[in-house]
């Protein structure tokens, strides 16, 4: 089992006692950064699910379905703990995009996206590693890009900046030049919709405020 502890989420043993483990199903270093922004103690152990074995009809049933998926993985090897799964995929004129497979396969993905608005869905998925009770939903936020040439998407392809996000972008880095408008949750697009989580974390007794 590989584990990391968020070096900078150490807590004292009495607040272990007073909430349950918080443990992330994802090597993201953004949705770790995220969860560290709001003041998340947690470790991360991230799931070995291969995301191409799951399918579902509709987008949202298939973030939910992969992010309850990374968290069972995890779950299935701890004793205890509150273990959070996610996943985020976009979606352009009902097609997914995952992640591009190689540079000419991002310009794809980018040229589809040019000029247009797109859906970003994240789903996320917590369980009881102890009890097994489970919690899933999602979030979804729409996200318009400007009309990009042939030379932006080279450059941009070419820092390699997309080659491991949904869609071939990051909204918080370089990415965030091709954008000129979301409407919902940006931390849907970055990959943890912070506002459902902490909903979520409420009902296993989790408060963030």
């Amino acid at each position: 089992m590989h584990t990391v502890t968020c070096p900078s989420c150490a807590g004292s043993v009495a607040d272990e006692r007073r909430s349950p483990r918080l443990v992330l199903a994802s090597a993201s270093p953004r949705r770790s950064q995220l969860m560290q922004e709001i003041g998340l103690k947690f470790d991360v152990i991230p799931s070995q699910v291969a995301e191409g074995g799951i399918s579902a009809g509709r987008p949202e049933e298939l973030v939910m379905l992969l992010a309850h998926a990374k968290a069972a993985d995890v779950a299935k090897r701890l004793k205890a703990g509150i273990v959070i799964g996610a996943d985020t995929i976009v979606v352009a004129d009902g097609q997914v995009l995952g992640k591009p497979v190689d540079s000419a396969d991002a310009a794809k993905m980018l040229r589809a996206l040019s000029g247009r608005e797109h859906q970003v869905y994240s789903g996320v998925a917590l369980i009881d590693a102890g009890s097994g009770r489970s919690l899933t939903d999602y979030e979804v936020t729409a996200v318009r890009f400007r009309q990009l040439s042939e030379a932006s998407i080279e450059r941009y392809v070419a820092t390699g900046e997309p080659m491991d996000k949904a869609g071939a972008y990051a909204i918080q880095g370089l990415g965030s030049l091709l954008v000129t408008g979301i409407r919902g949750d940006y931390n849907c697009v970055v990959g943890l919709p912070l506002g459902k989580l902490a909903i979520m974390l409420s009902e296993f007794g989790v408060d963030t405020l």
